[in-house]
């Protein structure tokens, strides 16, 4: 898939699931596929406990399509700004935006309007002040330099085809001494390519996690320090093995190659305070 196939795709899907919990329906499986549901359960389910649920509108909690839960991984003190790339139906803004208080502000930036609009219905009915949702890619965020303390992101930087862009950009907006704190999908190891297209169209929600030691280096290459991948969940074969099975794959031949191969992970990082000659 090209650049802008993989876009494409990723907004119909994002704007279907808006849609669904709009309606009042449940949402698909990580929006990115059309298998029937609940395929995806294993990645999406029982991320946020019932006092984050409590804390914010059940459509937010609907249209959450994550991996993890940064919020509950990142620190976060009042008064800083957080940005949460790919923010969807605007859960883990809002759910920041009430750990940073309100001397503090939390933006949520998405390029699909029907998230924007289903996140902006949930910034009402929560009565968040703090919280500002912006329209734009994660490959060009919206913001000056040097303007946010943490970024945080759930299960969206894998979706992007050009993963070196979005974490230049998040260097770029992140002051000195920023962190990064994310929840993603990431490989372990060696898989063959045929069975990584194929699971991650699954585990990946359209392909595209990056292997761990991978995403260190591209860290390391946009200029974070301290790069840390602590697993949250780790996939077993059993957990794929009916969408597996429905792609025509023998599932027991393939164990080998996918058992514990793919995770959810929290990944951090720190942009370097650069002293002053």
């Amino acid at each position: 898939m090209s650049e802008a196939n993989i876009k494409d795709v990723v907004k119909e899907k994002y704007a279907e699931a808006a849609l669904r919990v709009t309606a009042n329906k449940r949402s698909s499986c990580c929006g990115a596929t059309a298998a029937a549901e609940p395929c995806c359960d294993p990645i999406t389910s029982n991320l946020y406990d019932a006092a984050q649920a409590n804390e914010i509108p059940a459509a937010a909690m609907s249209a959450s399509l994550g991996c993890g839960n940064p919020t509950a991984l990142a620190k976060l003190n009042p008064g800083e700004t957080v940005l949460d790339l790919g923010s969807g139906g605007g859960i883990d803004v809002l759910l920041s935006a009430k750990r940073v208080g309100p001397t503090g502000k939390a933006y949520g930036l998405d390029m699909t309007d029907e998230m924007l609009a289903l996140a902006n219905q949930n910034k009402r009915k929560a009565g968040a002040e703090n919280v500002e949702f912006l329209k734009g890619e994660i490959e060009r965020i919206p913001l000056p330099d040097n303007s946010v303390d943490v970024i945080i992101s759930n299960c969206v930087i894998n979706l992007s085809a050009d993963k070196d862009a979005v974490l230049r950009e998040a260097f770029r907006v992140l002051k000195p001494g920023g962190r990064f704190a994310v929840s993603d999908v990431v490989t372990r190891g060696e898989i063959l390519p045929e069975i990584r297209k194929s699971v991650l169209l699954w585990v990946g929600c359209i392909a595209g996690a990056l292997e761990e030691n991978d995403y260190r280096g591209k860290l390391a290459a946009a200029g974070f320090a301290d790069a840390e991948i602590e697993p949250t969940r780790i996939y077993r074969v059993e957990d794929a093995r009916e969408f597996l099975a429905g792609q025509g794959f023998d599932v027991d031949a393939l164990a080998p190659q996918v058992d514990g191969k793919f995770l959810s992970a929290f990944i951090r990082a720190v942009k370097p305070i650069v002293s002053a000659a």
